[in-house]
């Protein structure tokens, strides 16, 4: 008899969700019967497929996650789960080997998007949340907590979602809202294993090719596995801190890092 999350039938906003995580996320909760809005720049077929509706949304923009709050709420009553997904950024030239190349503007978009879009897209949804009584996940990356890993603007602005996350988490639950916090390692992404991802701009870089950069990335981030993470890991990881059968799981922090994190 398999494990009921209670999710069926519930009205999911997914951010980021087009590839990668975001679109392993929303599979995840179109299988447990959710009805889902998932956001990104852009579509994708894959993310159609899915049978989730799409809205158009860039959250780095001021406006941007109001915008996308009040389109997701004209098409379904009600946010039982939000699940800020957005990240990543573009990489600028030099940043890995001196974190201050790029100027304030690397600094301002890496923060605008890997904190900026969870936080106001968050304060945008919360009085729909707590109506619901939802629950609120982030994802988050180990290199939050190993920030010599990435760009530092990357890290530190991952770094800054968890410390949100873990004060929200204090601040909501009395309102009936969970918010929590998923930290993936390296996963099997088109933005980490694409021709035109980050990780193909880390291995021009270091002189490599893509293929020996990801072959070899799990052991150079000290990962316990020869193998990257499937992102459908990282969504059971999401639906279970999301299910209404988690009700104590308040304030945290998971790591589906294959061990790389080497602190307990």
């Amino acid at each position: 008899m398999g494990m009921d999350l209670q999710l069926a039938g519930t009205h999911v906003l997914v951010t980021g969700a087009s590839k990668g995580i975001g679109l392993a996320i929303v599979g995840a909760f179109r299988a447990e019967g959710a009805s889902v809005i998932a956001s990104a720049r852009r579509s994708t077929p894959e993310l159609e497929a899915t049978g989730a509706t799409f809205v158009a949304a860039d959250l780095a923009g001021a406006d941007g996650p109001r915008r996308l709050v009040e389109a997701a709420l004209s098409i379904a009553p009600r946010i039982d789960v939000l699940v800020n997904n957005a990240g990543g950024g573009e990489l600028a030239d030099g940043i890995l080997e001196d974190p201050f190349n790029g100027g304030p503007d690397a600094w301002a978009g890496a923060f605008a998007l890997n904190l900026g879009a969870a936080v106001e897209t968050t304060r945008a949804a919360l009085p729909a949340l707590v109506e619901a009584g939802g629950a609120v996940v982030n994802i988050s990356s180990d290199s939050a907590r190993r920030p010599w890993t990435t760009p530092l603007p990357y890290s530190a602005a991952k770094a800054a979602l968890n410390a949100f996350s873990r004060a929200l988490a204090e601040r909501v639950a009395a309102s009936g809202v969970r918010v929590n916090v998923v930290s993936p390692s390296a996963t099997r992404t088109p933005m980490l294993v694409g021709e035109d991802g980050y990780g193909a701009k880390v291995a021009t870089s270091m002189g490599v090719d893509l293929d020996t950069f990801v072959t070899s990335m799990p052991k150079q981030n000290g990962m316990l596995t020869d193998t990257l993470i499937d992102p459908a890991e990282i969504a059971r990881a999401v639906l279970l801190l999301a299910s209404p059968a988690m009700p104590s799981a308040i304030g945290a922090n998971w790591a589906v890092d294959a061990g790389a994190t080497k602190f307990a």
